[in-house]
Formats: structure tokens, sequence, C-alpha cells
């Protein structure tokens, strides 16, 4: 091997999304001069042909290391490791400089320096790639069991589908039923087929089957680990009912003197202290709500089952699984927010769900449709669309999807229930599309008579004699306002994440998008994963969707899992920290800085558990000797890639970014994919997390003639690695001291914090740096003193 690996460079145009904006004739020209450097461009990199290209050109040119520069590593990287490995190549010893995303997509327009800023990105991974050394491949048994968190459709159809295949399920629902919020629907569109027919036969399945545990009424209390081992402790609630004894008779309800409204018919009807929360509940099983029981022992005294135990504890489950499936579903929206709708003043304002269970024949009010003021029928009835969706003033801006096809249901069934009905909607946009959907709202207007009015409601107002509502809009494609009285106002309320999602991810650490809903790792092609491997989400966890796409994304996740667990191993990155012993003198600092006690120090010396480890640096960015480094992101290949970009800087003011790899780093790839731009200035640099910053790496930058630095990681309460940002925090506060005490603004050192979905965020960052840096003298003027 010579002194400088020889390292072969593909730039990827990927059509005209790299092409269009950096010159690649340039940029081929000026990486060439590069020492020891082999330099190739193709149109699409990715593609079998491109492919080909590395592969023949490592044989050839006796490549010793491999930079892409394309898109980001996120996307592909995958795909072009296995590509080094087929070419013979440790695939360990690849770098991608992502061009694309955090390049060209963002710096459209200013083509020029575009250019100047790919060309530090690919020396810097050159500089990187020079660095690396061959790895070993570290793999980790799978444990063969999967718990699926939310027991709605998604999934209920998840866990059978895995346990169909032989694996061993967990499905932990926080109710005391499974079933979610379909088990409340009367009928489903767009053919208007019984809800509860086709969930019921699912929910009992889920029950009986032989490799599904079904725990209800619990709750995740911690997850810890990676994947293929999740350790995780779940917390069930009390019944108080004995689960194995209780055959549903519903005798003790009959004999509960105590009556409350019943949550499952949203307030609508009542339920006993002690209940079932629909007929078809699965299990079968009674539940005594504590909040609500009196201690009068009238169900113990007539169960004779003696089922009833009210001595019953809180119950402690643990176990370990090679993956998680997230299936939490949605809250409906609450409209008393939408203070101008009248919700929760006025009696005959109701909300959609509310509506499906008076259609229910099980429900409150026996399937018949009533005002709830007074129990009469109602002859005019107005649905209200976008409440809650759509709507910057409540912030939910995103589209619910399934409002304006559900409406369309509901308001068919108001006609069939009630026939002489005259029935309104007023929409903003009628969004009805997917197999069956349109040609019902085609039906609702053409058969049913159902009048469609384009204008969102201003306000709505009540009559206090006869309870009737007056509801106010403009009809938009006339450009008149309406006034139309109402015995019965339905509002279309949108999807949004459940209210307690917060709770279950503080123990597990998935990012979110910006409406709220846990954010899948792409878009298009992995739509079910999260960022975190192992971890997956379905259905109106990771957004809103039908019934239909949710069972659709289910299967999807179901096979992912399967395909995890049936290799029986998997391979992590190595991430785990090396070290030299002849350079560690047992200071203890790395093991004071490992959270998860994967490291320990005793006269023998350090000792590191790979299985304990989560790879976030801390340790190495806290050792002081050096003598602990991460194999893919040592100090040198860290520090390699500052001087790269610094020995002919392009750009003034220039920032150096230190990004996180679950948040900032994601963060940097959603400006690019929504094309949000922001100045050039910035030259990111990848690192596991912020943790892993060593304060030397902020010196060495300024030494160099860095004009700022920005170290951008997650928020405190949802760091992947706990404590990572927290640490970054104290040392940072240090170092600004540091600065200031040698005369350098420590207004040049910044620390942000972002999650994933944020790219409006870091583009306004990286906007605001650049021009307070602007603002300020240059370096040079203000440093009193040089001593790095």
């Amino acid at each position: 091997m010579s002194e400088k690996p020889k390292v072969g460079v593909f730039i990827c145009h990927c059509g005209s999304n790299i092409a269009g904006v950096v010159n690649i004739p340039d940029l081929v020209e000026s990486i060439k001069k590069m020492p020891n450097v082999y330099v190739e461009a193709y149109t699409y990199m990715c593609s079998d042909p491109g492919l080909k290209i590395i592969t023949d050109k490592i044989k050839e040119e006796h490549l010793e290391r491999v930079v892409v520069a394309s898109c980001t590593p996120k996307l592909h990287e995958k795909l072009f490791r296995e590509t080094l490995e087929e070419a013979g190549l440790n695939k360990y010893l690849l770098v991608i400089a992502n061009i694309r995303e955090q390049c060209s997509w963002v710096h459209k327009g200013a083509n020029k320096r575009a250019t100047g800023k790919a060309e530090d990105l690919i020396k810097m991974a050159i500089e990187r790639a020079r660095l690396m050394k061959p790895q070993p491949k570290h793999t980790v048994p799978v444990e063969k069991r999967v718990l699926v968190i939310g027991g709605g459709v998604a999934g209920i159809t998840a866990s059978i589908n895995m346990a169909e295949m032989g694996n061993e399920v967990y499905l932990v629902e926080k109710n005391p039923s499974i079933g979610g919020h379909m088990a409340q629907l009367d009928k489903v569109f767009p053919y208007h087929d019984c809800s509860i027919c086709i969930l019921a036969p699912l929910m009992v399945e889920a029950n009986r089957h032989p490799n599904i545990k079904l725990i209800t009424y619990a709750e995740i209390e911690s997850v810890s680990g990676w994947i293929g081992n999740f350790k995780v402790r779940i917390r069930k609630k009390p019944r108080y009912i004995k689960e194995e004894e209780c055959t549903g008779c519903g005798i003790c309800a009959d004999f509960c003197p105590i009556e409350v409204p019943n949550e499952f018919d949203c307030g609508l009807g009542m339920r006993k202290a002690v209940y079932m929360p629909f007929p078809q509940a699965t299990p079968t099983v009674y539940t005594i709500d504590p909040e609500h029981c009196v201690g009068c022992r009238s169900c113990e005294a007539v169960c004779s089952r003696e089922a009833v135990d009210l001595n019953q504890k809180e119950e402690i489950i643990e176990n370990t699984f090679g993956a998680i499936i997230i299936a939490t579903g949605f809250d409906p929206f609450d409209p008393v927010v939408k203070d101008n709708y009248g919700y929760g003043r006025f009696d005959n304002v109701v909300t959609s769900l509310e509506l499906e269970r008076m259609f229910c024949a099980s429900g409150p009010t026996l399937g018949d449709v009533v005002r709830p003021s007074d129990g009469a029928i109602p002859k005019r009835i107005v649905f209200v669309q976008c409440v809650g969706s759509r709507d910057e003033s409540v912030g939910k801006s995103y589209c619910s999807r399934v409002c304006c096809t559900y409406a369309v249901k509901e308001a068919k069934e108001v006609k069939d229930h009630v026939l002489d009905s005259e029935v309104y909607v007023f929409y903003q946009d009628m969004r009805t599309f997917g197999k069956g959907f349109e040609e019902a709202y085609q039906e609702a207007m053409s058969e049913y008579r159902i009048r469609f009015i384009r204008g969102r409601v201003s306000k709505i107002l009540e009559k206090p004699k006869t309870k009737n509502l007056i509801v106010r809009a403009e009809d938009t494609l006339r450009g008149k306002p309406v006034e139309v009285e109402a015995d019965l106002v339905v509002l279309s309320v949108g999807l949004s994440p459940p209210n307690d999602q917060e709770k279950l991810l503080e123990n597990i650490l998935v990012p979110l998008s910006s409406d709220g809903f846990i954010l899948e790792r792409h878009p298009k092609l992995r739509p079910v994963e999260t960022q975190i491997p192992g971890i997956y989400v379905v259905g109106c966890a990771q957004g809103p969707k039908d019934i239909q796409d949710s069972v659709s994304q289910a299967g999807a996740a179901a096979a992912k899992v399967a395909g995890l667990l049936s290799k029986g191993e998997v391979e992590i990155e190595p991430y785990v920290p090396v070290l030299d012993p002849e350079e560690c003198f047992k200071c203890g600092i790395c093991a004071t800085a490992c959270d998860r006690g994967a490291i320990s120090v005793d006269k023998e010396g350090v000792t590191i558990s790979a299985v304990g480890c989560e790879g976030c640096g801390a340790c190495a960015a806290a050792c002081p000797s050096g003598a602990l480094q991460i194999p893919i992101s040592t100090d040198a290949q860290i520090t390699s890639q500052i001087d790269a970009t610094l020995e002919e800087k392009k750009e003034y003011p220039l920032i150096i970014a230190f990004l996180c790899n679950y948040c900032a780093y994601e963060a940097a790839d959603t400006a690019g994919l929504n094309k949000v731009r922001y100045p050039t200035n910035v030259r990111p640099i990848w690192v596991m997390c912020s943790g892993r910053v060593n304060p030397q790496f902020v010196l060495e930058a300024f030494e160099k003639g860095a004009d700022g630095v920005l170290i951008m990681g997650c928020y405190p309460q949802d760091c992947h690695f706990r404590t990572g940002f927290l640490k970054t925090q104290r040392r940072i506060d240090v170092l600004k001291e540091m600065l200031k005490s040698i005369g350098i603004n420590p207004k040049r050192l910044r620390l942000e914090s972002t999650s994933a979905s944020e790219g409006k965020k870091f583009a306004n960052v990286i906007k605001e740096f650049t021009e307070e840096l602007r603002s300020l003298p240059t370096i040079g003027s203000e440093l009193l003193e040089k001593s790095m």
C-alpha cells in the first residue's frame, strides 16, 4: 500500500439534479489535480452501468479507497458498500460526499459557489477516506420476538402477519380492548361495509393466535438497546378482574350503581364503573375503573366465578425484542379550540366521530341520528370540513386525507337514516382520491342530492330558544355570502398525533416530522422504517391515512421485520470504540462519559463491552490522550476534513458545521429534499452524536481559519443517546470562555438543536449565523493571541 492510499472518486450527475447546478467538468478537472486520485463522472452512478464503472475501476486502477459524490449516504450507502465488496474491497473503505441534498438542491442559482462547495465536500471526503481502515464484520444475534405498540387495525394486521410467519409477537395496547378507532366506526368508505364485521374477526384471531401474546391495559415504561436486542419494560395496569376467570357475562355491570360518561361513545352514552368498552371488545373481559369505583363491592358479590380481585397490583413485564413496530394511531382533533364553531358550547354541534357512534346499532342512540339537545330527529344537517386540518390558526397545516371521503360517506348515511333530510357540506376542496372514492362523491351529489358548497365556514351561532344553528360562510364559487339554518352541525375533524405520544417517545427516541407524526426513514423508499434501525412505524402513527393504506403499510412492515428476524443475526456499524493501550493511562474519564455502562476501568486496564455500546462517541471526545477512537470517525478523520476545506478558503465567512447523525444531518437532508435555499458558506462534517465533538476540533477549526463553528444536535429531550447534547452544552460553555480569553469572539461558536424534520430551521440557522459572522470583525483582527 502506498504512503497515500489511492482514492477513486466517482461523481454522479444525478441527471440534472446535481449537474444542473454543479459544474461537473470543472469539478472533475479540479479533483484530478489532487495526488494519487482517480476521477470518473457518470450520469447515474447508482445505476447498473454506474456501479459497473466503480467495480471495474477499482480493479483496473488498483484503487484502495472510494469516494462517491452523489446524494445523501442515507439513501444509497448500502448499495455502494456492496459494490465495493463485489470488487474485493472492504466496504468500510467508502466515503460518500453529499453534493445533492446538501449542495446542488439548496444552492440553485448560486452555481459557481455551489461548485466550489462541492469541490470542498469531495476533498473532505477524500482526506477522510485516506485515513479509513478495513473493518471486520460486526454481528449481533437477533431476538426472534417482535413488540407491536398499538392495537388498532394496523397493529393487529402487522401482528397477525408476523405471527403467521412463525414469529413470537407481543401486542401491547393501552386500552382495555384492542380495535382502536376503527371499532368506533359504523361503516367504512367507499362501499359502506360494516366496520366491526371486518375488524372483529381480526381481533379474535390476534387474541387466539398461539404466536401472539396480547397485553391490553398496558403501557411501555422503558426501552433500551439496539436493533436485534431491544430491552423493554411494560407496565400492565390492574383491571381488578382476573382475565383468566372472567367470561364477559356482564352481571357485575348490571349491579354496579355508578354510571359515568362512556369514552368509547365519545361521552354521548353512559357506562358503569365496571365496564367492557363495547360488545365485541377483545379480550372479552370487564375492567373496574378505579377513578369512579366507590368500593361498594356489589360486583364482587354477584360474580359466581370469583373473578373480581380488588387487591390486584400493577404488573411489570420485561423482555427482549428483535424489532419494534409503532402503531399508536391518532387522536381526533379537539374542536373546542375553534371557538367560532361553538363545539362544547352548543349542544347540537357534534364531531364526525360522535355521529359515527349515533349510526352504530349498539351505540348510545341505538342507530338513530338525533339532536343531543332534545333527542329530536334533525331534518337539516350541515357538515363543516377541514376542522383541525389545513388550518394554520391551530397549527395543523397538513391535510388529514380522510375527512372529505368520510364526510361523503356520513352524509349519505344521514340520508339513509333520515330520508327527508337536507344535507349540506361546506368544503375548501373535495379530495376524494382512491379506488371507488370519487365515484362515491359523484353518487352523493347526483343520487343523494347532497349540496356541496365551496367555502370555509366563518362562524356558527345558536338560536337560544330552538337550539337551531346558524352557519355562516361564503360560497366562493358564486362569490356570495351564504347562511344556512341547521338542526345539527357535524364538524369533520382532522387526525392529530396521539395526545400521550410524547410520553411514549421519551422511551423510544424516534424523530417526529413537523406535523408531530413519527418521521419515516425515507418517504418513498423506506416509508415504514424510522431513523432508528429495527424500529418501524405503521398506520396513522406515521401520518393521516385511511384503513386500506394502514393495512397495506402494516403488511410492508411485517415483511421488513420478518426479513430481519429470519437472518438470525444483524450486522452493526463499527461504532464501538477501539482502545490503544499504549496511549491509555487509565484515567477513567471514558467510563464516566459513557451513560450505557459499556466501559469499565480497573487496575488491569479499560474494558469495552460491544454489546452495551451505542456508538455515540462521547468517550472518544472525552479521552484526553486520544487512546479511544471510533473506527469510522476517528479524531484524525475529522480533523482531516477541517484541514481539507480550510486549506484553500473559498467562502467568507466560512462555517465548519458538526451535524449529528439522527437529527441535524437529517435536517440538512430534509432542507435539500424540500429545496430550501440557504448560503453556501457552510461545510458540514458528520458525527454520530454532538457529544462526539472534541473541543480540540473547534480550536483547530479556528486556528486553521474558520470564521465560525456550528455544532448542531438533537433537542435535549429527544437526544438519541439521552445525554449527548447536554454533554456538548457543558463543553460549549467552557469553550466560549476559553475563546474569549484568547481574543476570539464567543459568538463565532454556536450550538443549536433541531429535529430531523426541521429543514427550514436548519436553513434559517445557516442564514442567521452567516449574517452574524459578516457583522463581526475579521477573525484575524480580533485575535489577541494565538495559542493552540
